[in-house]
């Protein structure tokens, strides 16, 4: 049972895909709709719709005969016995809503060939008292990301993304900038599915310049952000409000960037909305 540890933007999930495909018979978990939709996509422009399934709390789409499998945590398939299975971003079993579900997954799911982990190199420890003797390969970062310090939001660069914690402070940028700077895309939980991909598409196509979003856009998304900006360095965790931690950052903060292509963060850039 291999494990796949490392930074953001160090190509696990990719790595995920091309293994499932080696296998006749995959399934992969995801902890967003929105990504297990992106690696449906993806998944499907490599072997066409008929072999593959979406499952997701909001998206069904199931052909007739599915080799592979893609969903989000959470709908994983339970009647479907793969030869391969990986879990995405398994640091999650740690959330105190949603950690539940990662650990049972983690503990108790498995490909019938390969089973594959994948998260943040925080849960090596923890990865190797479970599992003793099991391989694990670290993934390092290829492009550099940097602290640009405070920015204002007039002054954020284009192919910017801006991170809030709350819808009311996501909306309240976005209108922002679309007065100021001409427009932005949103992507928020509570949005369909439609629109969520039709707002992800906007920005990567380079119709707007900006992307305002929660923290979800940490795990795993692949967008073509060269900057990421931080609203606040405080949210609501269903319990309290509290500071991120140094990993929420860097998870997020990954994001900045693409492959060899380095990025940057920073962070307060609301004082023009005050």
């Amino acid at each position: 049972m291999p494990r796949l540890l490392g930074p953001t933007n160090t190509g696990k999930t990719h790595h995920a895909i091309e293994r499932m495909l080696s296998f006749p018979t995959g399934v992969i978990g995801l902890p967003l709709r929105l990504l297990a939709r992106e690696v449906y996509n993806r998944v499907v422009a490599k072997i066409g719709s008929e072999a593959v399934a979406l499952i997701t709390g909001e998206e069904k789409i199931k052909p007739r005969n599915p080799a592979y499998w893609i969903s989000t945590v959470e709908a994983m398939p339970r009647e479907v016995h793969a030869d391969f299975l990986a879990i995405d971003e398994i640091q999650l079993a740690a959330d105190l809503d949603r950690g539940h579900i990662f650990t049972d997954r983690l503990l108790r799911w498995r490909g019938r060939q390969e089973t594959l982990l994948i998260g943040a190199g925080t849960m090596e420890p923890l990865i190797r008292e479970l599992f003793p003797g099991a391989p694990i390969f670290n993934r390092p970062r290829l492009s550099r990301l940097t602290f640009a310090g405070d920015k204002k939001i007039s002054r954020l660069p284009p192919k910017s993304a801006i991170v809030a914690f709350s819808a009311e402070e996501v909306y309240a940028i976005a209108e922002w900038i679309k007065r100021q700077r001409g427009g932005a895309a949103v992507v928020l939980g509570a949005l369909s599915p439609r629109t969520r991909n039709a707002q992800v598409e906007l920005f990567q196509s380079g119709d707007v310049d900006y992307i305002v979003a929660t923290d979800a856009i940490g795990m795993g998304l692949n967008l073509d952000v060269d900057y990421v900006a931080f609203a606040s360095d405080r949210k609501f965790d269903g319990w309290r409000y509290r500071r991120l931690t140094p990993a929420e950052f860097g998870q997020i903060a990954g994001r900045a960037g693409r492959h060899m292509s380095d990025g940057a963060f920073g962070d307060r850039p609301l004082s023009a909305l005050r």
